[in-house]
């Protein structure tokens, strides 16, 4: 059982490329995380150190209080799926790659992989290799449901796959963490697609901690003002507003930062409507270039 993961200043270069700069973060054990995060970001740069692909530069990170680099202990308890789908050797059968992970994964189910290969159409005596990348992508999702390995890390491993192969996932892994609780790590661009399995977020850039809370937190740092338009430009003037909507008359602006119960009364008896923003909305004001950042 993994109860805690402690990240401590963690710093990687690839030459003179900081890929994570000074990075601390904690996360309890027994949640579904979301890591967010432009292209560059570093995420997946972390999520190497911590599963010990990779050793840091410098900092420290440890699961249950050990260290992970060069740990055996630590890190068969992990199942790293990256977006490639990587396990055996190309040239090998799907069915090869379920024995190795029987082999490796002490909490292997192979009655549950059966049953994701023939969901997800993967077929098991074809090579690795002739897979398309969607079924490549499927091939790496059984391997890591079906490890149920207490740390579970899916780097982009999905986006290979149709969006009804994708929201099939979505569905097994909800009910598979709610039959056996364990902790997931969930890299991903398709924030709006897979925000509702996220208990909390964790959102880098340029290799730095810009947030970390649970969702609901998160999403009450900004609220949707959506009604007629000159209305809601009368309400918003004087707040920071990211963006905006328009169709025909109606208008949605979204506004950063907390509206008190007074500002809200107000909205409300102006006729507004008001909502949590999107995840996706935040995530992007949030990780907004900056002239002044060096």
């Amino acid at each position: 059982m993994i109860e805690r993961i402690d990240i401590d200043r963690l710093t990687l270069r690839y030459g003179d490329v900081t890929a994570l700069d000074g990075l601390s973060l904690s996360l309890e054990g027994g949640k579904i995380y979301g890591l967010l995060g432009r292209n560059g970001s570093g995420k997946t740069s972390l999520l190497s150190v911590l599963a010990a692909f990779r050793k840091p530069t410098s900092g420290d990170v440890r699961i249950n209080g050990h260290p992970v680099f060069e740990n055996q202990a630590i890190t068969s308890q992990i199942a790293f799926i990256r977006e490639s789908g990587d396990t055996v050797e190309d040239t090998e059968k799907v069915e090869s790659a379920m024995r190795y992970a029987a082999y490796l994964r002490p909490n292997w189910d192979a009655e549950y992989a059966a049953r994701l290969l023939e969901r997800f159409e993967v077929p098991t005596k074809a090579r690795i290799g002739s897979l398309s990348r969607g079924k490549r992508s499927a091939l790496g999702i059984v391997l890591g449901l079906a490890a149920r390995a207490p740390l579970t890390i899916f780097d982009e491993t999905y986006l290979g796959m149709d969006a009804p192969s994708r929201y099939a996932f979505y569905d097994e892994l909800l009910n598979d963490y709610m039959a056996h609780p364990r902790t997931f790590i969930i890299s991903t661009h398709l924030i709006e697609e897979v925000s509702r399995l996220f208990e909390n977020v964790v959102i880098i850039d340029r290799g730095r901690l810009v947030v970390h809370d649970d969702v609901e937190t998160l999403l009450n740092r900004g609220t949707a003002v959506t009604g007629p338009a000159d209305v809601v430009d009368r309400f918003v003037n004087g707040y920071t507003v990211i963006g905006t909507r328009q169709l025909g008359r109606t208008k949605s602006a979204l506004v950063y930062g907390h509206l008190d119960p007074e500002q809200r009364a107000e909205a409300r008896a102006a006729g507004l409507d008001l909502e949590p923003l999107a995840l996706q909305d935040l995530f992007v004001h949030l990780t907004e270039p900056r002239g002044d950042q060096s």
